[in-house]
């Protein structure tokens, strides 16, 4: 009887490591982070261990391991002491993220610095844009994010992360960038996000739940996928230079499919309820949370990302240099 012997290829580590098809490296992955104003030190964060909020003097030394680890860049979420009806603090010069931002850059240069541009952690209300007789109204929100977007490239951010979902943000920032003359800031565009479940520990995170209602009627229905390669379009035509899809896990189908149809680099956010299932697991013995991790990383490989997003990153870099 003949038959195919599809073993060969399996039958030594090294054989494994020539013949594989898909890698993450360190070079991968992007470390978000929590940055507080008025905190000194860091407070770990209850649903997510491992990951903290940060005052200034902490995050300095977060930045520092970071750079050691070769990491490439972050990603700095602001939580600020004061919100106001028009998110005040999310575009003030000497704001929380515009701060860390000055302070990563001074302790490494040559660290790529992405920042997040919402209005949801700096408004009472809670949601990405602002609100008008209980409504999230989309086109006066664009001005702010806009104003958030330039603070930030002002401060020395090399990516601008627009993540409200609200439609025109891209636009809305590119044109202000481009008046103010930061024609090379990049704008890597959360074109593709979900109104999901597995944003669940980032609330307490960011300090950022809904006063009201929810965010349904401005992030994307979990069922559609069409959806998701519209929303891709308008924001590269706006003037997005890359791609998000957010979240990571349960949606590599979608992945794939902006992979598929746009050719400008495209990332996935391994989100906080991602992260913390795998952490709860792993803290009571279940799983080898180093194993679940790296199979992971290489999933949203092999689904098309060319970058990741994950709180798992520092873990990640140590193993893989562990590995040689």
């Amino acid at each position: 009887m003949e038959f195919d012997r599809h073993r060969r290829l399996r039958s030594s580590a090294a054989m494994r490591r020539l013949v594989r098809e898909h890698r993450w490296t360190p070079d991968d992955l992007v470390y978000p982070m929590f940055v507080q104003e008025g905190l000194s030190g860091k407070e770990e964060i209850a649903s997510m261990p491992g990951v903290y909020h940060l005052g200034l003097d902490a995050f300095r030394r977060e930045v520092e391991e970071v750079s050691e680890l070769g990491l490439p860049g972050i990603l700095l979420f602001g939580i600020p002491l004061e919100k106001d009806e028009h998110s005040t603090s999310a575009y003030a010069e000497h704001g929380i993220v515009q701060e860390a931002v000055r302070a990563a850059k001074a302790i490494n240069p040559d660290l790529l610095v992405m920042t997040d541009v919402c209005l949801c952690q700096y408004n009472p209300a809670g949601h990405c844009g602002i609100v008008q007789d209980g409504k999230i109204v989309n086109d006066p929100s664009l001005k702010l994010i806009a104003e958030t977007a330039l603070s930030h490239a002002a401060a020395g951010a090399d990516v601008v992360a627009p993540s409200d979902m609200m439609d025109g943000r891209v636009a809305a920032i590119r044109a202000l960038l481009d008046e103010h003359g930061y024609v090379d800031t990049t704008i890597l565009s959360y074109a593709v996000k979900y109104a999901s479940a597995f944003y669940g520990p980032f609330r307490e995170a960011a300090h950022s739940s809904p006063a009201f209602g929810d965010r349904r009627t401005y992030q994307m229905d979990p069922a559609n996928v069409r959806e998701a390669l519209r929303e891709a379009a308008s924001d590269l035509a706006e003037g997005a230079d890359m791609l998000m899809v957010k979240p990571a896990l349960s949606y590599m189908d979608v992945t794939k499919s902006i992979r598929d149809n746009f050719d400008v680099p495209v990332s996935t956010y391994n989100v906080s309820a991602e992260y913390s299932m795998v952490k709860a697991a792993a803290n009571h013995g279940w799983i080898d949370e180093r194993g679940i991790v790296t199979e992971m990383l290489t999933s949203f490989k092999r689904a098309g990302a060319d970058f990741i997003f994950t709180y798992h990153a520092k873990d990640a870099a140590r193993w893989y240099k562990e590995e040689g």
